[in-house]
């Protein structure tokens, strides 16, 4: 059940580019409806996956425009910002989830996470599968015209890298826990996605729309918001927002994130960690031996 996307309409994108130039008014009344869509679906029980991010904190005041009620969920792995463990806490009916393991234990486990989660997959599955076929199809693709499936030849010297690579990090420290929630509060989240993002969140929604009611069982009520949107609305509404950014910080997912790392320019987040937050930064670079694999991807540190 796709409200957002026709079946009928002959280009989605252009139809989703529409509605991104929308009115921040006319945004703002398209996702209540949105939001009052998945609340009545489910009865109420649902919850706002919080992040103590921006788009996170923007979402949760719409939600709770409508519903007060609703709980904000926030998964503590322990990467994330001081500030944002600090803005969190200060939330009204937060419940804080924490991963059974450390960011430490899922890379000494599994491997460390770099250049992007898909290719960091790609990398893992090449290294450590038994198939033939699976491998053919990581290192040349698969048998059609867009050769997907492929570890991009820059990459495919890390499929023999001296330390492992895998993607497992974001789902023991972040999705996992939140599954785990879901399982035992029968809740359905509100996630702070938006289209913009990357291709792959611009096919999602063209895909299922903002709601989603099967397979990844979701609501992404803002997903054709813009970042300008965002900022606008909490000047709007003078909502209190993390102070990372008003210390020139524009992303705050997880700190020790390598995630690409490599397409930043200098100062790139490490460079600018050393700075800002130098125990941290030793601790990462030092203890945990990311200095080295930056090194190896010829990442500036």
């Amino acid at each position: 059940m796709n409200k957002d996307i026709p079946p009928n309409c002959e280009n989605p994108g252009d139809l989703l580019r529409e509605r991104q130039q929308y009115s921040l008014n006319a945004k703002i009344y398209l996702s209540k409806e949105r939001i009052k869509e998945w609340y009545e679906y489910w009865n109420g029980m649902v919850y706002v996956s919080f992040s103590g991010g921006k788009d996170s904190t923007v979402l949760l005041h719409l939600v709770r425009s409508l519903y007060p009620e609703v709980p904000a969920v926030f998964s503590d792995t322990g990467l994330e910002f001081p500030e944002i463990k600090k803005f969190v806490k200060s939330v009204d009916n937060v419940t804080i989830l924490r991963p059974k393991l450390s960011y430490r234990q899922v890379i000494e486990k599994y491997g460390y996470p770099i250049i992007s989660k898909e290719n960091s997959q790609k990398i893992w599955e090449a290294r450590t599968t038994k198939s033939n076929k699976l491998l053919h199809k990581r290192l040349h693709g698969a048998d059609n015209k867009y050769k997907s499936g492929k570890i991009p030849i820059k990459w495919q010297y890390l499929i023999k890298a001296p330390f492992e690579i895998s993607h497992k990090c974001c789902f023991y420290l972040k999705k996992k826990p939140m599954l785990l929630y879901e399982k035992e509060s029968k809740r359905k989240p509100f996630v702070g996605l938006m289209s913009a993002d990357s291709q792959a969140r611009k096919q999602q929604y063209i895909r299922n729309g903002c709601n989603s009611f099967s397979g990844k069982i979701q609501s992404i009520p803002m997903a054709f918001w813009l970042e300008q949107d965002v900022w606008k609305y909490i000047k709007k509404n003078n909502l209190s927002y993390c102070s990372i950014y008003d210390a020139g910080w524009d992303r705050t997912g997880c700190m020790w994130c390598m995630f690409g790392v490599h397409l930043e320019k200098e100062p790139n987040r490490f460079q600018r960690m050393k700075i800002t937050h130098p125990k941290i930064y030793d601790y990462c670079i030092n203890n945990l031996g990311l200095g080295e694999i930056l090194k190896y991807i010829n990442v500036p540190y």
